[in-house]
Parts: structure tokens; C-alpha cells; sequence
């Protein structure tokens, strides 16, 4: 890069920790009031970045990286999912693709494990009950859940994320089962009890609660479709902090209307922002507005990873979080 500070250009509102030290470093353009870059202002700032740092809210496809001028080498996503960027487009000009892995693991599975607790245990159904003024009174059969104890936990993607869900999910007594496309090392399995699926539609029929944990791709897409969540038992929640689009949304809020599924607890949505109306309008539900990464602690270790994969890739050097198209998968 010629200039002596690249020009970087942030699509979103940061930590102002992490906005301070990106002055310091780099020539910045910030994105103050927040408000999400359209296609057209992603396409603009391709034009004039040497890096650019999106979030999940950006949709960097190829016709940005068509758009890119020579001087955008890098892009330093923040965030982990990086299923909103065409990385072959990338490849092919030449630009590098980096992510922030690891600082998220733990706020992820947190949230996993909240979910996991609150669908079962009917606990946003009842705090809605209290808050409209229908609480009748304590009664032995009122409000009746789940409990998690020694119930059969099917987690779908057994990464980072979903070894973190597994140790959570060992303290409640659950059994650990799981599908990845490969196996984990025998160490793994042996510390988390862990049952391994090659099959998934055989898992998905054996569990009470199934967890989705693997990243959006191609391969992914849907990858709980119409026929394989049939294949739950009725008596079975799913969870969801991954990506929307790896469950057919339309078939599970059917299959939870109908109630051939016991519930859901969802993170994340097919089209987000939008959410199924037909989602709303259900009690045996728990909606949650993305917030797994939510934490202050993990937004400023997403920044952090941004700033040192920004620095290495200016510095000369391989950024630490590089992301290729092979990298994908679960």
C-alpha cells in the first residue's frame, strides 16, 4: 500500500474503544450514526478503501468486489459468520478475508444454554403471563415444563461453539450427542461424553433437544429441512444461535403451530431483521433479536481481532483469521 496510513472504512457503529484505537493506527472512516450501509455505499466504499470492515448487516457479494479499486486488498469482517461475503469473488481479485473466531465462543454457547433452559422451562411464557396481570395463583399443575437433567442433547456442528454448548450442557447432566462433518478427536468425545451421529437424520429422531451450532454455507442451507425436522419426536425442542438459514423457517413455524414439535428458542432468523409474523404470534416459542454475541466483553474482543488482523495484514504478514472458501463447512 503506498499511503502511510491505509484508509479503513467501517460499515458500523464500534465499541469506541475499539474506534479510538483505529485512529490511532489507520486513516478511519467511522460510521457514527450507525445506520447500515445499502448496496450502492458498500459498492462506493469498495471503490475507495484499502480495507474495508463489515458486520453480518453488510451483504459484500461480487458485484462489490466488482466494484472494488485496486487498493481494497482486505477485508477484515467483524464477526465470525462470514456467509454474508462472497469469498470466491474475494479470491478471485485477489483480496484477503478475515474474521474474528474465538472471542465469541463463550458468549455464543451462554446463550445457547439460556435458550436450552428457557424453552423447556417455559420461561418467557410465563414472565409474559406475570407481566399481563394473568398469574391465577401457584398451582400444582399450572405452567408444567421440562427439566434438562439426563435429557438427550443433539448438538448439529461440533466447533468451538459447540464443544463450548457440550461442556455447558455436561454441568445440567444432559447426554451429549452430536453430527460434524468430522469427527472430533477421541480426547474430545472422552471429556464430553460425547456420542457421535454420522447420520444426522438418525440423530434428529433420537434426541429431546437439538442445537444448531454449524455456520451458514451452501452446504448448510436448510440443512434442517421439511422432511428432516420430521423427523423430531414431538416431545423435542430446537435451538437455534447459528444462522436462520440453516432451518427451513417456514417448515419449523408450521410444525410448531401444529405443535408435532414441543418448541424452539431462536437467536437468529431466515430474513432478519424480518421475523414470521406466524413466529410471533406463538407461546411455545423463546425469540431473542440476535443477541448471542451480545456482550460488552465480546464486542470489544471482536474489535480487537479486527484491529490485529488489520495491523498484520498492513505490516506484511499473514493476518492471524484468514478465511479461504475451503474454510467452510462444520
Amino acid at each position: 500500500m503506498a499511503k502511510t496510513k491505509p484508509l479503513v472504512i467501517v460499515t458500523r457503529k464500534l465499541p469506541d474503544v475499539i474506534e479510538t484505537r483505529m485512529m490511532e493506527l489507520f486513516d478511519v472512516r467511522l460510521n457514527l450514526d450507525d445506520k447500515p450501509f445499502d448496496h450502492a455505499a458498500l459498492c462506493t466504499a469498495a471503490q475507495e478503501a484499502d480495507v474495508l470492515v463489515p458486520t453480518v448487516t453488510d451483504r459484500v457479494d461480487g458485484a462489490v468486489f466488482a466494484a472494488a479499486s485496486d487498493d481494497l486488498r482486505l477485508v477484515a469482517n467483524y464477526g465470525t459468520g462470514v456467509d454474508h461475503i462472497d469469498l470466491k469473488a474475494a479470491l478471485d481479485r485477489g483480496i484477503t478475508v478475515t474474521n474474528t473466531p474465538d472471542v465469541l465462543t463463550e458468549d455464543t454457547a451462554d446463550m445457547t444454554m439460556a435458550l436450552i433452559l428457557a424453552v423447556p422451562r417455559r420461561l418467557t411464557e410465563g414472565e409474559r403471563v406475570l407481566r399481563e396481570g394473568h398469574w391465577p395463583g401457584w398451582s400444582p399443575t399450572w405452567m408444567l415444563g421440562r427439566r434438562v437433567a439426563g435429557k438427550r442433547l443433539g448438538i448439529v456442528g461440533m466447533g468451538r461453539i459447540g464443544q463450548a454448548v457440550a461442556r455447558r450442557a455436561r454441568a445440567f447432566d444432559m447426554s451429549i450427542h452430536y453430527h460434524n462433518r468430522r469427527r472430533v478427536h477421541p480426547d474430545i468425545e472422552a471429556e464430553l461424553e460425547a456420542t457421535y451421529h454420522e447420520s444426522l437424520d438418525q440423530m434428529l429422531a433420537r434426541m429431546d433437544i437439538i442445537s444448531i451450532n454449524c455456520p451458514h454455507t451452501p452446504a448448510t442451507y436448510h440443512l434442517l429441512s421439511a422432511r428432516r425436522l420430521k423427523l423430531l419426536q414431538p416431545h423435542a425442542y430446537i435451538v437455534n444461535t447459528a444462522r436462520g438459514e440453516v432451518i427451513d423457517e417456514v417448515a419449523l413455524t408450521r410444525m410448531l403451530r401444529n405443535r408435532d414439535i414441543a418448541g424452539a428458542g431462536l437467536d437468529v432468523f431466515e430474513h432478519e431483521p424480518a421475523v414470521n409474523p406466524k413466529l410471533l404470534a406463538l407461546d411455545n416459542v423463546v425469540l431473542m433479536p440476535h443477541m448471542g454475541s451480545a456482550t460488552v466483553e465480546g464486542r470489544i474482543g471482536m474489535g480487537e481481532s479486527v484491529l490485529v488482523n488489520v495491523k498484520s495484514f498492513v505490516d506484511g504478514h499473514t493476518p492471524p483469521n484468514r478465511v479461504l472458501p475451503e474454510d467452510l463447512g462444520f
